[in-house]
């Protein structure tokens, strides 16, 4: 049975979720038509650029991405106490970037007078619009709306573009994230369409590899891994999460014969897992019906949150 969208989200819970996008039958995002030998791969950048713009509006941090070419993954921190510090005015104005005012908050915004009732109206209007600001639903709507139409101009079709809703899990420990993490960014190496990390074209890995490899600028829109324990960066270092993304790639392809240094995964002992409970819980991603992972105690917590007697974990 579908769930209702707001009970798969819970703050109360956890700010970090994964989402899925798929395209409807045979239509493609990005990528080669063999059948055809049309190619599609300069979509990817309309992914990427879209996704840059509405992280720069939206209270959603971009903490993993991966562009293939009938999907995108997405793994997203939900920043609503950032949302929260916002004046009526900022969170209008970062509005205006996505849709044009109403009448009325546009009088506001230039100052005229307005009264009460007028005034209520609009920071009713902005309240909502507030919430909408850190809502995944929204941003994914918003970059799925303006994809599925420049791909159906471009096709010269009309009807659905995506095959239906996104899908979501929730992240509810360290570990989790970590593995969702490493899961998305290890999605072209896994589809035969890419040899190392580096290599692994609209990846949010090969993005953070290039501006250290490189100097050159990271991407604002992308979460930073901390250095100094800062609130709002990903909790662990990037030359750990390198170490632990490229173990994890050689360990989980059955073609490739890598071991494990334990000078290649300082993480996994800081979080006391073991290697093959790792793996196991990697692989979680690929699997349908799983809306959250993390531990027992965290899920059922987040079941009654989301309205729900329980919250189907398999076992690790």
């Amino acid at each position: 049975m579908t769930i209702a969208r707001s009970h798969q989200i819970s703050l109360a819970d956890t700010p970090y979720y994964h989402v899925v996008s798929r395209c409807v039958r045979r239509a493609f995002l990005c990528g080669q038509d063999d059948h055809s030998g049309q190619s599609y791969e300069h979509r990817r950048q309309w992914v990427a650029d879209k996704l840059g713009q509405l992280s720069q509006v939206f209270a959603i941090g971009i903490c993993a991405y991966a562009v293939m070419s009938n999907h995108y993954h997405l793994v997203l921190k939900v920043q609503a106490d950032i949302a929260h510090e916002w004046s009526e005015r900022e969170v209008a104005e970062r509005w205006a970037r996505l849709f044009q005012w109403p009448l009325l908050v546009r009088r506001w915004h230039q100052g005229e007078t307005l009264i009460t009732p007028e005034r209520d109206v609009v920071h009713q209007l902005i309240a909502q619009w507030r919430e909408r600001l850190y809502s995944i639903s929204w941003l994914v709507r918003l970059l799925n709306e303006s994809l599925a139409r420049e791909a159906n101009q471009e096709d010269g079709c009309k009807g659905h573009f995506w095959e239906g809703r996104f899908k979501s899990q929730a992240l509810l420990t360290e570990s989790a994230l970590l593995a969702c993490m490493a899961y998305v960014d290890l999605n072209p190496i896994r589809a035969g369409i890419a040899h190392t990390p580096e290599e692994s074209d609209y990846t949010s890995i090969q993005q953070r590899i290039d501006a250290t490899t490189e100097e050159v600028t990271p991407s604002p829109w992308l979460l930073p891994f901390s250095t100094k324990g800062e609130s709002e960066a990903l909790p662990y270092g990037f030359t750990d999460y390198l170490a632990l993304v490229d173990w994890t790639g050689r360990a989980i392809r059955a073609d490739k014969r890598g071991y494990i240094p334990d000078t290649l995964s300082p993480i996994l002992q800081r979080l006391g897992l073991d290697e093959s409970r790792w793996l196991k819980q990697v692989a979680l991603f690929r699997r349908l019906g799983i809306r959250a992972v993390g531990d027992k105690t965290g899920c059922q917590r987040y079941a009654e949150h989301c309205g729900q007697t329980r919250c189907y974990q398999p076992r690790i």
